[in-house]
This record gives C-alpha cells, sequence and structure tokens, in this order.
C-alpha cells in the first residue's frame, strides 16, 4: 500500500535527518497599537508632571530627607512594627478561640471581631486619644482579688504614642485573627485527627502540623496587611503624633509648601511599600515551596534565564552556519 504525499511537505531521506519546520509568528496588531498607546499615554504624563512647575520639584529634593521627615519616617515604622506585631500576636490567639469547641471563648472572640471591625479605625483612635474622659483613673491588676500592678491617671498612662498602638494593633487583630483563622481551616482534619492519634496534643499539633501549612494561605493577605498599615499610621496624625504626615502638615503650615511636602511623603511611603512587596515576594516563595504551582522567578532568576536563552540560540546560530 502506498500513500499519496501532497503539498511541499517530503519525506526525509533514508537515514538522513528531516528538513526544519519554518514557524511562522502570528501576527498581533491590537498588541501593537495598545502598547503605543500605553507609551504615548505614558510619555504624555511624564512630560507633564517634568515641566509643570508647580509641582515645585526644588522643594521636594530640599524637604525629602530633612530631619523632620526622617524623624516622622522612624515614627511611621516604628509605629508599623509594634501594630503588627500585637496585630498578629493577638490575632492567632484570637483565632485559635474562634475556633475553640468552648462557646463561651468563641463568643468572646467573635464579640471582639466584631466590636472592631464594626467601627472606623479613626473613631478608635479618637477613643483611644481621650480615654481619661471616660475612665479618668486606671488600673491593671487581678480583678476583684489580686493586688493592682498599674495604678494612674489615664492621662498619663495613655500618652499620644500608647493611643496610636492601642488603637492600630488591637484594630489589626481583628482583621488578622480572620486571616489566620482562614489560614488554619484550609489544613485538612485528617492531618489533625491523625497527630491526635498519634498523642500529640492541640497545642502542639497547631505549632507543628497547623500553623506550618497554613502559612502558605496567611503570607499573603499578612503582607497586604502589612502595606496597608504603614499607610493607616498617617491616621495617627489626628490625635497629633508626630509621624510621617504630621511631620509635613508642621512643615507646610509655616511655608505654605503644601503639594511638595506632599509629593515628599508619598515618595517615602512608595519606597517603603516597595520594600516590604519584595520582601513578601520572598517570603512567599520560601513558604511556597513544595506546592504544586510553579513559584514566580526572581529577577536574578529572570536575567540568568534570558541570557541563557541568547546563548543558547547563538550556539544554534552558529551550528546551522
Amino acid at each position: 500500500m502506498s500513500a499519496e504525499i501532497s503539498g511541499d511537505v517530503r519525506p526525509p531521506p533514508p537515514g538522513g535527518r528531516p528538513d526544519d519546520i519554518k514557524a511562522v509568528p502570528v501576527r498581533r496588531p491590537g498588541r501593537w497599537i495598545s502598547a503605543a498607546i500605553v507609551l504615548l499615554l505614558a510619555v504624555t504624563l511624564i512630560r507633564s508632571v517634568s515641566t509643570n512647575p508647580r509641582f515645585d520639584w526644588g522643594t521636594v529634593g530640599h524637604y525629602l530627607f530633612s530631619s523632620e521627615l526622617l524623624d516622622g519616617l522612624l515614627v511611621t515604622l516604628e509605629l508599623t512594627v509594634i501594630s503588627m506585631a500585637i496585630g498578629i500576636t493577638l490575632g492567632v490567639v484570637l483565632a485559635v478561640m474562634r475556633l475553640s469547641s468552648n462557646p463561651l471563648v468563641s463568643s468572646a472572640s467573635w464579640g471582639y471581631i466584631w466590636l472592631f471591625r464594626g467601627t472606623p479605625i479613626l473613631v478608635q483612635l479618637l477613643f483611644w486619644s481621650y480615654i481619661g474622659a471616660l475612665y479618668p483613673k486606671l488600673s491593671l491588676g487581678i480583678p476583684l482579688i489580686g493586688p493592682t500592678l498599674i495604678d494612674g491617671s489615664a492621662n498619663s498612662l495613655i500618652t499620644p504614642f500608647a493611643a496610636a498602638i492601642l488603637g492600630l494593633g488591637l484594630n489589626e487583630a481583628a482583621y488578622m485573627s480572620e486571616i489566620v483563622r482562614a489560614g488554619m481551616i484550609s489544613v485538612d482534619e485528617g492531618q489533625t485527627e491523625a497527630s491526635q492519634a498519634l498523642g500529640m496534643s492541640r497545642l502542639l499539633t497547631l505549632r507543628r502540623i497547623v500553623l506550618p501549612q497554613a502559612m502558605r494561605v496567611i503570607i499573603p493577605p499578612t503582607g497586604n496587611e502589612t502595606i496597608s498599615m504603614l499607610k493607616t499610621t498617617s491616621l495617627v496624625s489626628v490625635i497629633a503624633y508626630q509621624e510621617l504626615l504630621y511631620s509635613a502638615q508642621l512643615i507646610y503650615a509655616v511655608n505654605y509648601k503644601t503639594i511638595p511636602l506632599l509629593i515628599a511623603v508619598s515618595i517615602w511611603y512608595l519606597t517603603i511599600t516597595s520594600i516590604l512587596q519584595t520582601g513578601q515576594f520572598y517570603v512567599e516563595r520560601h513558604y511556597g515551596r513544595g506546592s504544586s504551582r510553579n513559584q514566580p522567578m526572581t529577577l536574578l532568576e529572570k536575567l540568568r534565564r534570558k541570557a541563557f536563552t541568547a546563548r543558547h540560540d547563538e550556539l544554534a546560530t552558529e551550528k546551522t552556519t
């Protein structure tokens, strides 16, 4: 039986190498048009921003590294770190309480989350700042029976810094508890049952089995919450605590250079946010090891791949010539 061969496709010679396939790339004019439009808009925007004298880039550069803004930046970073530490620690406790089989413990956690998620953080900051109007004297100790460990005036104990930490940290705990709870319930229940069959305690199971696997779900939203907390610290300006934004407000209240100082503040927020995003990328890669999903490549890996591809194409061209 013989087969008829039509067209330009020819069978390879006996024992020989078949002809190379000539691949014709698909033409996509829409891609080039959209790219040209985006490039045109970007050039127009850059030209407008760089040539508009009202931006006053000289003033932006003058105050960008001023001691007032740098001190405010350090306070902003301090508030972010401490508030997130409180939020994550208390959030884990609340998530464990929420999943407890004890209805009283679970209800207490639900009530906390309902209260702090249901009221604006700005209102909470103001409440902590004016707590002395409700409780002029504060004391801390064992309720009803124990000795008093801390006792003093509310205005002296709840300073603007303490009010900022309490407002930001306790509010963040309500959101982190839901993030941690979502990560914990994403772990298969069979693994918890297997650990209990091996005699592991609930705390050991949580620390060794549940939380390490839940980190893949917890890390991405936690990174977003950290970036959001960095920007949320700007609300502390309403209680006259001198973080980054309030430092700029004090300056432009004197020299009336409002827009340049707000631009300088925005540059610092963008810089720190970019650093946090980079850190989040590598932390996600670390906890995503072993998953079936392909891990995103880092910038260095992309450069290495491009260099290898270019070298491979060069060697292939040399062989054909």
